[in-house]
Parts: structure tokens; sequence; C-alpha cells
């Protein structure tokens, strides 16, 4: 959520963001926003004399019985009457005030950073690193993932639909093996790399959506249980980054660094066609997350160390990849800057995205009130990052793929040991 104290102080700024987001109507937008905290910040005003006036009358009148004006202390007591009914009046339009500036601050996304590219779709991302992975030529064998899982019986779309639905696949046999595989070196990379891993629940409630702003953004797009008003979660980063809700943290606390395994669920409608056929889009997947927290000064170069965590993992997979910026129109709603990592599905010839990783600045923080106390007893927002690392559906596509050799599909060699296996072979 955008700081109105921001919006305020940097305005054209501000609005030449939004504007380059696409949004329609953004200084009328921000104007609202200034308007509203004005006539709240007047009300408090009111407020406050009205309240400091009661304050004032409520000791005159104890003062005026015991000096025996009792003419005196029932006048006064009605005037207090008048004052407690126009606190009320006030309190509850300073409410409806603040009610609608935050419903407008919610609806308000992000400020790009300056190195955003302008740009409507994801055609107009920016790509910062083409890596110099060699493409496989895989000559004769050149099947789709959804093929060789097939071929290969270790994943089965049909049992899933039958059970649950379509996009709810189950994995058995090696398929199985493959995942628990995946998560375990995805987690154990991140623990050499300093960060604590944690379990968090799949199940979060309406203030935690809103903390990490899924909500109400993608509301849509994920899974509602109306009967307990609760959400399944979209990614781990919601219920890791909501541990430090209404937390106010100390400056030598920080950095810090969480990573997590969940399944992750999203609705994901409206979508058909090849590109979401197989593992290219699910409404359930495993991904470990990476999460951090960190003061305001560090954030960038924080990001690049995030950047560089999900590229080595990438690497030791063997598959080629490529890096993007992402524009200003694919630009997440939360986000100041992206980076996508993309690998190569040598079968599909396309690119996929596996990983997204976010500096979000103090948007979230300021939904979360998650605050840092310096030396000097003064506070701030914290700056609040995430990143996948990684996502698995997609990484295992293209690992099947560009490893595919008729008779068997070889492992990369890092997986070796977390899988018991070296190649996948049927039966």
């Amino acid at each position: 959520m955008l700081q109105v104290s921001i919006i305020e102080k940097d305005f054209d700024r501000c609005v030449k963001g939004l504007e380059k987001r696409g949004i329609e109507g953004a200084e009328s937008l921000l104007k609202d926003v200034l308007r509203l905290d004005e006539s709240r910040k007047k009300l408090q005003g009111e407020l406050d004399e009205v309240l400091h006036e009661s304050n004032k009358l409520a000791k005159e009148i104890g003062q005026l019985f015991q000096q025996g004006k009792r003419e005196e202390a029932e006048a006064a007591k009605a005037k207090s009457t008048e004052l407690k009914q126009k606190s009320k009046e006030l309190s509850e339009e300073m409410n409806g005030i603040e009610q609608s500036l935050t419903k407008h601050l919610y609806n308000i996304p992000n400020i790009p950073h300056e190195s955003v590219p302008a740009g409507k779709t994801d055609e107009d991302n920016e790509v910062v690193k083409l890596a110099d992975e060699t493409i496989p030529n895989l000559g004769d064998h050149k099947n789709p993932h959804w093929d060789l899982i097939e071929e290969f019986d270790i994943i089965d779309f049909e049992l899933g639909n039958k059970v649950t639905g379509a996009g709810f696949p189950f994995y058995k046999k090696q398929g199985a093996r493959l995942v628990r595989g995946m998560i375990n070196y995805f987690l154990d990379k991140a623990i050499e790399a300093g960060y604590e891993e944690v379990l968090p629940p799949v199940v979060i409630n309406e203030a935690s959506g809103l903390g990490t702003g899924q909500l109400p953004d993608k509301e849509g797009q994920m899974y509602h249980m109306e009967a307990n008003d609760q959400y399944l979660i979209p990614t781990a980063e919601v219920p890791i980054t909501n541990m430090y809700r209404d937390v106010i943290l100390k400056a030598d606390q920080l950095p810090i660094k969480h990573a997590g395994h969940t399944p992750c669920f999203r609705r994901e409608a409206g979508s058909w066609g090849s590109h979401v056929r197989g593992l290219n889009r699910l409404h359930q997947f495993d991904k470990v997350e990476i999460v951090q927290v960190v003061k305001p000064s560090q954030s960038y170069e924080v990001l690049d160390q995030m950047v560089a965590h999900v590229e080595e993992i990438i690497k030791s997979l063997g598959l080629p990849y490529r890096i993007l910026r992402l524009c200003s129109g694919d630009l997440g709603f939360t986000s100041v800057l992206t980076y996508d990592f993309e690998v190569y599905s040598a079968a599909q010839e396309k690119w996929l995205e596996v990983s997204s990783v976010s500096n979000f600045e103090t948007f979230q923080a300021n939904r979360l009130k998650l605050r840092i106390k310096n030396s000097d007893g003064k506070k701030e927002l914290a700056h609040t990052l995430n990143g996948s690392a990684l996502a698995l559906p997609r990484i295992i596509a293209a690992v099947l793929e560009n490893n595919q050799a008729g008779d068997h599909i070889k492992m990369p060699e890092v997986l070796h040991p977390y899988l018991g296996f070296k190649e996948i072979r049927k039966g």
C-alpha cells in the first residue's frame, strides 16, 4: 500500500508511475486520496478538540459539585453530554473516511522502479541476460513432456481429474521421487545461502491476504472457503511474510531470511490452449519460496543476491535460461521491480517462466504495519522481497524434455543424491 506521505511528497512521480502501468485517471485517483486524507486530518483535529474540552469539563464538574455549585455543575454535565454525542458523530464520520481512504489505497498498485521498461504485455519485457548454455539438439527424440510422462508412467492427469478435477495431477513412481528430491535440493540450497527454513500453513485469513497484497487484487485467482472466510495460499510468500504483520523489529535483527516449501493453489481461470497443457499451468503445484525482510538501504543489493541465488540453482540443473526485467504492464500489483527467470523447453521450442524475484520496497510493510526500530529510537517501514527458488512443474517439464534419450530420461547430476537414481526408465 502506498504511503499517503509519499503520494503527497512525490505526487508527480507517483502519477507518472501509475500512468506507466497503464492506470487511467491516475492523477484524479491520487488527488482523491489526498482529499480523503485531508478530510481525515481535519476531522481528527476537531475530534481532538472535542475530547480535550470534554476531559477538561469532566474535571470541572467534580470541582463544581465539591464547591456546592450544583446548578453550574448540572449545566456542565449537559454540556458534557453534548460533547460526547459530538465526539461519537465525529468518530463515526472519521471511521467512514478512513475506510474509504483505505479502500482507495488497497486498489492502487505500487510505483515502478525507474529501471522498469515501459510496456503493456510480456512481449515488452526486457531480456537482461541470456545464458550461454547450449540448447540441446534432441534429434529424433523430441517429445513434449505430456507425452513423456504418459510413456514413462510418472504423472497421471486423468486420475487427478477423476479425484479432484483438471489441473490436479498425481505424481507417482519416479515422478513422485523427482518432486520430493527437487524440493529437498532447493531447500538445501536455500539453507546453504543462509535462509532459515519454515513450514507454514497453506490456509490464510483475509488479513493475511490483504497484508501482502493478494487481496483485493487477486481475489478471483485464489480458492476461497466461504464457511470460514479463509483462502488456500497462492504462494508461501503470503504466510511467511505475514509472520511479521504488526511487528516492530530491531535493526540488528535484520536481514530476516526465510525459505519454505508449500503446495500452492491458483484457480487460473479462463486459460486454454497448448501454452497451458500438461505441467505448463496447474491449479496445485509445489514451490520453494525465499523471503527477506531488510533495511530500506539494503533492499536492492539483496534483490541482486536473490537473483544470483536463483540463477545458481537453474545453472546447476543444466537448463538453458534467460533473465527478464518485467515491463510496467506485466509487473505484479505489489512489486516495484521484478526479474523473471525462464528456461528453454527444447521439445516445445519455447521459454517457460519458472521464477519471479521481486522487491516490494515498503508497499507490503505499510499494509502489514511491519516496522524497524533503529538504534536512535526512530521507526521506519521495512522493505520486503521474495522469490521462487523454484517452482517445480515447468522445471520438471524442461528437465524431462531436454534430457530425453529414447528409452530413458537422464537426470541432472546434482539431483542424483536426492533421487536415488540417475535416469528415469519405463516400468
